[in-house]
């Protein structure tokens, strides 16, 4: 059973300082996905090749807000309250990966591995990973959206989160399953990389909506409930002087508050790029039309000529 070390009163320089407990493997994630990345962008830069500033400002602050919130004491407390670690478990599956596939890892992995020596190996596993079945079936709808519902109604409303948290390294566990659900959910909602399943915009912006309306209206009935969810943070939440209740609404609002903004983002994120690319598209069509002409429009004409044509040979 994990429990929690003995913490000060939680406030704001205790939640950033290091903590007492040890850190999440997804702190060390975070630090070796910033080195391999800046290694990647480094390598293209000194090229001269090009490789976008703004991916990379987005990749390494996704990599560090990982850092922060797995491996300073928002961890430690993490075992404590319930708020903080709903805190952590949104900030895992609904801001963290937007960050990291905006990125654009994959697309950065293909242009600057070597195409020699272990270059070549690493890029045909990459290859053999993207066209492979598993990673479109991980990566499609059928399974994000019941991950999703698992990872808030199942865990909490199913009574399953109390035996996951007393495991023996079931907290981190649970972490690294939230982290995993939200990367399989953003990567074929918001990539640009060379995905094994990629939706069209109105299917993104329907999964979005659906999975907004779920944590909404979870966040809700938490922060509603007059009784308590789960029964592990409640003595380390009393011996910090806090109401495991009203520790437990603030969880609860921070579902509904704190999870819409990443979501509505994505969203007007989405609907900017379908609007840029349906523009695109029809100023193609109309260059495209200017100098060859427009096929359909010529036979539609040529309809209507006929039609005229024999309206007068009637007469």
């Amino acid at each position: 059973m994990d429990s929690p070390p003995t913490l000060p009163p939680p406030g704001l320089l205790e939640y950033l300082a290091p903590g007492p407990y040890p850190a999440s493997p997804l702190a060390a994630l975070g630090i070796l996905l910033a080195i391999a990345y800046l290694a990647g962008a480094v390598r293209l830069w000194r090229q001269g090749r090009r490789w976008p500033v703004s991916r990379t400002f987005c990749f390494l602050a996704g990599c560090a807000a990982l850092v922060i919130i797995m491996g300073l004491g928002v961890e430690s407390y993490g075992y404590a309250q319930f708020s903080v670690f709903m805190f952590q478990q949104l900030t895992l599956m609904m801001a963290i990966p937007p960050l990291l596939v905006l990125g654009s890892p994959e697309t950065l992995l293909l242009r600057a591995t070597p195409h020699w020596g272990l270059g070549r190996a690493v890029l045909r596993l990459a290859h053999g990973a993207l066209r492979s079945r598993a990673a479109r079936w991980a990566l499609s709808p059928a399974v994000a959206l019941p991950l999703y519902l698992l990872a808030f109604y199942g865990l909490y409303l199913g009574n399953l989160a109390d035996p996951i948290l007393r495991l023996p390294g079931g907290h981190q566990t649970l972490e690294i399953g939230f982290f995993l659900t939200g990367m399989l959910f953003t990567i074929p909602v918001l990539a640009d990389d060379p995905v094994p399943a990629r939706m069209g915009y109105g299917a993104r912006a329907l999964d979005l909506f659906a999975e907004a309306a779920l944590h909404a209206f979870f966040g809700v009935f938490i922060m509603m409930s007059d009784t308590l969810m789960i029964g592990t943070f409640v003595e380390p939440t009393a011996a910090l002087g806090l109401d495991p209740l009203e520790d437990q609404r603030v969880a609860g609002a921070l579902a509904w508050s704190y999870g819409e903004a990443p979501t509505l983002l994505m969203v007007l994120y989405i609907m900017h790029r379908w609007f840029r690319e349906d523009t695109a598209r029809a100023r193609a069509h109309d260059r495209y039309a200017d100098v060859h002409g427009d096929d359909d429009l010529d036979a539609y004409n040529e309809y209507l000529t006929r039609l005229r044509e024999r309206d007068e040979n009637g007469h």
